[in-house]
């Protein structure tokens, strides 16, 4: 998914000759803290909620301001990956959206990355998650696949997070059944170290448990 595709058709941007108390009212209906400052197509730069309180005549036009905020945008052929890292690092709440020639497109709001990372993830689709810790050398997705694959199902989103000075990371996978005690069997018999998992039929769920109740009860 691209930037452009994440482009809101409602929210417009400012001009510097829009006063301090116009602005403010658009943050305050679209529930943002900073816009896009754009003249005709020239995207000028991005203006914070901050930088407008501390002002005492709110009829000042935005253009007699100066912006705390260095002009941060992505291109439109840039991957949604970089958008989220963008609101993430300068903690915005809209990321501007620009063309090859640097011509203002449209912005991406925070509420609408919401809503595309839910796709992203699969969140909005049934099925269980099951959280996996591994040495960093042992990750094949490839073979997590495989296990998945084996019970019938198949992996609808995955993600790892790593840790410092480490070298274990955390991998979550989103399958697509409730159903996934048959799948968690194969991975601790593979000796994978489940860290939790989490369906809609098992809100306490205790796998590695029942995995050692089954292997005793099949070495009788």
């Amino acid at each position: 998914m691209l930037a452009i595709e994440l482009i809101s058709d409602v929210m417009l941007p400012v001009h510097t000759s829009d006063s301090i108390q116009k602005v403010l009212d658009r943050m305050i209906e679209f529930r943002v803290r900073h816009l896009p400052i754009v003249n005709e197509e020239q995207f000028l730069g991005l203006v914070a909620e901050n930088d407008l309180i501390a002002e005492t005549d709110y009829q000042t036009p935005l253009g007699a301001l100066a912006l705390s905020l260095v002009n941060p945008y992505v291109l439109e052929d840039q991957h949604i990956y970089d958008v989220i890292r963008m609101f993430y690092e300068l903690q915005l709440t809209v990321v501007p959206v620009l063309d090859a020639k640097k011509n203002y497109l449209g912005l991406v709001s925070i509420n609408a990355l919401t809503q595309h990372f839910a796709l992203l993830t699969a969140v909005e689709q049934p099925g269980g998650i099951i959280v996996l810790e591994i040495n960093n050398k042992n990750n094949s997705l490839a073979h997590m696949s495989q296990i998945v694959e084996s019970d019938n199902a198949q992996i609808l989103s995955s993600y790892v997070r790593t840790f410092p000075d480490s070298t274990r990371m955390e991998v979550t996978l989103k399958v697509n059944k409730q159903d996934i005690s048959a799948i968690i069997a194969t991975f601790l018999r593979y000796e994978y170290d489940i860290k939790a998992t989490f369906n809609h039929n098992d809100e306490n769920d205790n796998s590695r448990d029942r995995y050692n109740s089954l292997m005793n009860y099949l070495n009788l």
